[in-house]
C-alpha cells in the first residue's frame, strides 16, 4: 500500500489528481481513530492527512474557530479551555468501545469528527455536529480545490454543502481546514438522578423533563443491570447547566416535579461530568467482547420499548441517550449481529415510528457481510449515488466505506 502525506492544499490536490490519473482508490486517514466504523476498506492508496494540522484562527469573541482538518481534539479542546468555550456538540471518544489498546489510542481529529457527524448527549439541546459546522476547504474525487461556508456564524453563500460534507465519512472529498462555531462553557453544572424507573415508565419521565422549563441538557436512561445504574432498578438521569444559583434552583424544581416517579438523588460538577463523558464514549457497553454494538436513532417515544423487546429477544445490554431517541444496543451470540432484529422491529412500526440502526462494533467480516448503515429506500439510495458521482466520479475516495460499490 503506498502513503501519501499531504502538508497544504495543494499537496492534497495533487496528491488526488496523481490517484486520479492512476486510477487507484484512496483511504483518507486524519488521526486514525475512526477507522473501525464504516466497512472495511481494501485499497492501493493512503492518504496520510496528519499534517494538515493546526489551529489558523481563533476569534473568541467571535465564537468562531479555524484550524485544519487533522487538528488534534485534544488541542482544540485545550485552547477552548483557555477561554472557558467548548465545542458544544461533546464529540465522543469510542477508543475503548471499538477496543484499541492504550498504546495504540488514536488521534481524534476536528476533520474526522465533523466528516461522520459524531455528537454527544448535549445533541437535543445544541444540535448535532453538522449544526456547528460552518466552513471547509478541501479537495473533490474530481482533483479540484474548493470550499465552502464561511468564518462566520451567519453567512448566505450559496449550497450549505457542510451540510452534505458532515456525515459523508470521506466519500465525498478531503478536508483540509474546517471552520466551526464554539459556545461558552457553563459556569456549572449538575445531574438530577431518578432511582427505581421500569423501562415501561421512563419515556414518560424524559418526556416530561424534557418539556419541563428548567433547560434540561441533556437526559438519558439507565436500565435495571446497566453500569452504572448501581443496582438502583432503573435510573433517569437528567443533566442541567448554568450559573450557580440557577442550577441549584432547577434542580431543586426538577426534583420537586420529577421525585415521585422515583428515589432522587443528584451529584454535581466533576462527578456529573464524569458521567456524562461515560454515555457520550459508550462505556458501559465497551470492554473485551465479540459483542456487535448498534447506535439506533429512534423517535424518543419508542426507544425504552425497543430497547426492552431487543433485550427480551435475544443476551443484549443497552441504554438510552437524547431524551429516548438514541438507543445504544450490544449483541452477543448471533450471526448477524442482531441486524434482522433490529430492523423488522424498526421497519415493524411503520412509517411514524422507524428510525434507523448504525453498527458502530463488528468484526471486519460482519462489517463485509451487513449493510453498517440502513439501508436506503431506491429513491434515496439514487441521490446518494448521483450526489457521489457528481464529487466522486471515479469512486476513488474511500470506496465502499458507507455503501458496497459506492
Amino acid at each position: 500500500m503506498t502513503s501519501f502525506a499531504p502538508a497544504d492544499l495543494d499537496e492534497l490536490r495533487d496528491a488526488i489528481t496523481d490517484a486520479l490519473a492512476a486510477e487507484e482508490a484512496v483511504e483518507l486517514v486524519g488521526g486514525g481513530s475512526k477507522r473501525a466504523l464504516g466497512r472495511p476498506l481494501q485499497v492501493p492508496r493512503t492518504l496520510d492527512l496528519s499534517r494538515l494540522s493546526g489551529i489558523r484562527d481563533y476569534a473568541p469573541s467571535e465564537l468562531v474557530l479555524t484550524a485544519g482538518a487533522a487538528t488534534p481534539l485534544s488541542e482544540i479542546e485545550a485552547a477552548l479551555a483557555e477561554h472557558r468555550q467548548m465545542l458544544a456538540f461533546e464529540p465522543p471518544d469510542w477508543d475503548a468501545l471499538l477496543g484499541v489498546p492504550s498504546a495504540e489510542l488514536r488521534r481524534r481529529t476536528l476533520g474526522g469528527v465533523l466528516a461522520c457527524n459524531l455528537s454527544g448527549p448535549r445533541r437535543i439541546k445544541a444540535g448535532a455536529a453538522r449544526d456547528h459546522f460552518l466552513g471547509f476547504r478541501g479537495v473533490s474525487g474530481r482533483g479540484e480545490a474548493f470550499k465552502a461556508g464561511g468564518k462566520v456564524v451567519k453567512n448566505v453563500t450559496g449550497y450549505d454543502l457542510c451540510k452534505l460534507m458532515a456525515g459523508s465519512y470521506g466519500t465525498l472529498a478531503a478536508l483540509e481546514e474546517v471552520t466551526v462555531k464554539v459556545l461558552p462553557r457553563p459556569e456549572a453544572e449538575c445531574t438530577v438522578a431518578l432511582g427505581g424507573v421500569a423501562p415501561t415508565a421512563a419515556t414518560g419521565v424524559l418526556t416530561r423533563a424534557l418539556a419541563s422549563p428548567h433547560e434540561v441538557s441533556a437526559a438519558a436512561y439507565l436500565p435495571p443491570g446497566i453500569e452504572p445504574d448501581r443496582g438502583r432498578g432503573g435510573t433517569v438521569i437528567l443533566r442541567i447547566e448554568g450559573p450557580p444559583p440557577s442550577v441549584a434552583f432547577r434542580r431543586e424544581r426538577l426534583i420537586a416535579e420529577l421525585g415521585p416517579a422515583g428515589s432522587p438523588d443528584w451529584f454535581a460538577d466533576k462527578a456529573s461530568a464524569a458521567l456524562w463523558r461515560r454515555l457520550r464514549d459508550a462505556e458501559p457497553l465497551a470492554g473485551p467482547g465479540e459483542d456487535a454494538v448498534w447506535r439506533v436513532s429512534v423517535p424518543p417515544s419508542r426507544g425504552a420499548q425497543l430497547g426492552a423487546e431487543i433485550a427480551c429477544a435475544t443476551a443484549a445490554r443497552w441504554y438510552l441517550d437524547w431524551g429516548g431517541g438514541l438507543l445504544w444496543v450490544a449483541i452477543a451470540g448471533r450471526e448477524d449481529g442482531g441486524a434482522g432484529l433490529f430492523r423488522e422491529a424498526i421497519r415493524g412500526a411503520g412509517p411514524d415510528g422507524g428510525g434507523h440502526a448504525t453498527l458502530v462494533r463488528g468484526g471486519p467480516a460482519l462489517r463485509r457481510a451487513l449493510p453498517v448503515f440502513e439501508p436506503q429506500s431506491p429513491a434515496l439510495a439514487a441521490l446518494s449515488r448521483r450526489v457521489k458521482d457528481s464529487f466522486d466520479p471515479h469512486h476513488i475516495l474511500n470506496p465502499g466505506r458507507m455503501v458496497e460499490g459506492v
